[in-house]
């Protein structure tokens, strides 16, 4: 397969053999910007300033703090919490309480109700808490990786082989693939494609379930000498399976 600096990536990824070749390049993604961020790039003035309007999400903060750089972080959190402060100072400000009703304050709060922010404050405190430099560094990519899928898969027939003869995606992401095959592919297209990753998904989510299943049945004192086969890290690949990532993936720092 002739490999160029736009398919060397993907194609790396599914030859990791992994549950899912788009976790392996969304981590690859995020460590690389964790690294760079943290690395001397947190001196650089237009890398500050886009960390300073986009902030990181919970995840990637965590991240962040576990990869070290106690200095960088400081650094990086200075000026981003200066400019925050600035922004919810005015926002405030501006806050203009809505009319109360009896209804209103009759109604149950429903914590798990994902309805939208109602006050201007509300929705920028939202926009925040969910803008993320290093999510926004993966988005920036992703969709090229879902391009070149599709791209590889109707041209090249080694990748469609490595394809079919993966272990399919996670949920997530195969959520995404479908969504862009809708958009990518033809009907003719549509029908092959489906026709091959449908059993593909369905074989590979049966086969954790038997793992998983095979994990429990292992525990029992009666089958304490019989083989694990492929069940012991099956937990972990479920996990990824069912919602993405590498639940089991050692803390990501800095090498030293």
């Amino acid at each position: 397969m002739r490999e160029n600096i736009a398919t060397i990536p993907l194609i790396d990824a599914f030859k990791a053999d992994g549950e899912c070749p788009f976790c392996h390049l969304e981590r690859e993604a995020e460590q690389h910007a964790i690294s760079f961020i943290l690395g001397s790039a947190y001196m650089e003035d237009d890398i500050r300033e886009k960390t300073d309007t986009t902030g990181f999400c919970r995840h990637h903060f965590k991240m962040m703090y576990d990869y070290g750089n106690r200095l960088g972080n400081a650094l990086i959190l200075s000026t981003h919490l200066k400019k925050l402060n600035a922004e919810l100072t005015k926002e405030m400000k501006d806050f203009s309480p809505g009319k109360s009703s009896f209804l209103k304050r009759m109604r149950k709060t429903d914590a798990t109700d994902p309805k939208l922010p109602e006050t201007q404050l509300g929705s920028w405190i939202s926009q925040k808490v969910n803008s993320c430099y290093v999510c926004d560094h993966f988005r920036s990519i992703y969709g090229r990786y879902l391009d070149t899928f599709f791209d590889l898969y109707l041209k090249n027939e080694e990748f469609r082989q490595m394809f079919e003869n993966s272990k399919g995606f996670c949920l997530p992401h195969f959520g995404d693939l479908i969504e862009t095959a809708e958009n990518k592919l033809n009907d003719a297209q549509k029908k092959d494609f489906y026709a091959v990753a449908f059993p593909l998904m369905q074989e590979n989510m049966e086969r954790l379930q038997k793992e998983v299943s095979w994990f429990v049945e292992k525990n029992d004192y009666r089958n304490k000498d019989k083989d694990w086969g492929t069940s012991a890290d099956s937990i972990q690949r479920g996990m990824q399976k069912c919602a993405g990532g590498f639940p089991a993936d050692e803390t990501f720092k800095a090498k030293l």
